[in-house]
């Protein structure tokens, strides 16, 4: 007989994370440049989008996490737009980025800043992914460079580097 912990979550869909993922920046983008609320985004991309695979081509999104990153950037936008701006070159300004590069930055950082059970590496390459699902040119170099920052200043224990100063560690 095999006995399994029922209060141990099943391991999580990777290709559904990937989904949930390149979901979330298109919503985040929408949510920007509409100004519509992350509530009926959400709400529109479960009830259509997500039910035509036409509109999301790596498969079946991850509905719960998806819902976790597009509520979590509006919530935590402050914080998560200083902790992009802060891995910026001096001369680049947030608001001066691609929205959808700014989109694919803010969810990322959302992951880097709130969801302590994903790896920083894996919210690097997964981001890495998307980037390059949008763009064919410098970006994705530019959101790798920008994410590795970031991440190893809120996760610098993971790097195996001494956090910095100013930087609240989990």
């Amino acid at each position: 007989m095999i006995v399994t912990d029922l209060a141990t979550p099943a391991p999580a869909d990777p290709n559904a994370r990937r989904a949930a993922r390149l979901a979330a920046v298109q919503a985040v983008y929408q949510m920007e440049l509409t100004g519509i609320g992350a509530e009926e985004v959400i709400e529109e991309f479960i009830d259509h989008r997500f039910t035509r695979s036409l509109d999301i081509p790596a498969g079946q999104p991850d509905e719960e996490f998806f819902g976790d990153v597009v509520r979590g950037v509006p919530r935590l936008q402050k914080e998560i737009d200083r902790a992009v701006a802060g891995s910026l070159a001096a001369n680049w300004k947030l608001q001066r980025i691609d929205s959808i590069l700014r989109a694919i930055l803010r969810a990322a950082g959302y992951e880097l800043i709130a969801r302590q059970d994903v790896p920083a590496r894996v919210v690097i390459d997964q981001y890495l992914d998307v980037a390059h699902a949008f763009f064919d040119g410098d970006e994705p170099g530019f959101v790798n460079a920008v994410l590795d920052r970031m991440a190893r200043r809120k996760r610098a224990a993971e790097f195996g580097e001494t956090p910095p100063d100013d930087e609240l560690q989990f």
